[in-house]
């Protein structure tokens, strides 16, 4: 059996050493604490694993920023559809 030995002792100098994350996070960015059901998690992590790999948390921001652009491409239609409704039947006439 190997015998592991202690590192020996150095004089490290944290005088100007900071505070905070070794990575500094992308900007628009924000870390948050967030409680999920098991089943969203294990959802976006067995996805990852079929990729082969990647951040399961990345694939949830990008299912919920998804989701909000769905919204407000439905929100877009709908209001062109409105528009479109209640138009004259001239001004339809004139686009046609």
């Amino acid at each position: 059996m190997k015998r592991l030995a202690a590192e020996p002792y150095r004089d490290i100098d944290f005088s100007r050493a900071k505070r905070g994350a070794v990575i500094k996070p992308d900007p628009g960015k924000t870390k948050i604490s967030i409680r999920l059901d098991n089943r969203v998690i294990e959802h976006f992590r067995t996805i990852v694993e079929k990729a082969g790999g990647g951040n399961y948390q990345t694939l949830i921001n990008d299912a919920l920023v998804a989701h909000i652009l769905q919204g407000s491409v439905l929100d877009a239609v709908r209001r062109v559809v409105r528009e479109e409704i209640s138009a004259p039947k001239r001004k339809r006439a004139q686009l046609t």
